[in-house]
């Protein structure tokens, strides 16, 4: 069996929302409802809180959960992820984003049953668009793949590009929940960015542009991050509702 571990890098200070991580939601911080969501799911042998805050690192481990201290200043949070991971004893890395409370296991089972696979060093998941009209949407990160779920190409145009008005196009999101082998995290680290990922802002273009290939598995999860005090209003409503 291999060790799979989920990894929440919890930066403080956010450029949209600063400190969204420790906004409450209900009764809990946002990072405290990510953490106990991914814990809850059964899924992992561990799940670690890496964060550049003493206030989130002191949040979590008051409550019993396991964090770390980054010891180094990271452009990315895979980057974090990396220095958190390079001693563990672990197989497979799923990173789950920190402001993402309502994360559920069915799309994160999915994610991991893929490196039930060897040849998977890397995954993420998908989902079909609702309309065709969100595809134009530059924020919203399209992917097509091949007919075994490996990934060709991610853009925030909308591919494939329809040719012909009488054939619909079937776009698919990027959901952005990674997973890595700890030999292929450790070693994306190490390569500069991509021309294909400066050129496009999608720091998963690093991979393919080193022959890495990352697999996608479909599901239907809509996540619900909080980006913006807006999204946490949102997110309040939700909590009420349950």
């Amino acid at each position: 069996m291999k060790k799979v571990v989920a990894v929440i890098p919890a930066r403080y200070a956010a450029t949209r929302f600063p400190a969204k991580l420790m906004q409450m939601l209900g009764n809990k911080p946002v990072i405290v409802h990510t953490y106990e969501a991914a814990k809850s799911s059964g899924l992992f042998s561990e799940v670690i809180v890496v964060t550049d805050s003493e206030m989130i690192y002191n949040e979590i481990t008051n409550r019993g959960g396991k964090a770390m201290m980054s010891v180094k200043k990271h452009e990315s949070g895979t980057d974090r992820i990396a220095e958190a991971v390079k001693d563990l004893n672990v197989d497979v890395i799923v990173n789950v984003q920190g402001d993402e409370p309502f994360i559920q296991k069915e799309p994160l089972e999915k994610l991991v049953r893929l490196f039930d696979n060897e040849i998977v060093q890397a995954a993420s998941l998908m989902r079909r668009f609702d309309n065709n009209a969100d595809a134009q949407n530059p924020n919203m990160v399209k992917v097509v793949t091949n007919k075994n779920g490996k990934a060709l190409y991610f853009s925030r145009s909308p591919i494939p590009y329809q040719r012909d008005e009488n054939f619909t196009a079937t776009y698919f999101l990027h959901v952005g929940v990674y997973a890595f082998t700890k030999e292929a995290l450790l070693t994306f680290t190490t390569w500069p960015q991509s021309v294909l990922e400066q050129t496009e802002k999608l720091e998963q273009l690093r991979f393919l542009d080193n022959g890495v290939d990352i697999y996608l598995a479909e599901t239907t999860y809509k996540n619900i991050a909080i980006d913006t005090p807006e999204d946490l209003i949102a997110a309040s409503r939700i909590i009420k509702d349950e």
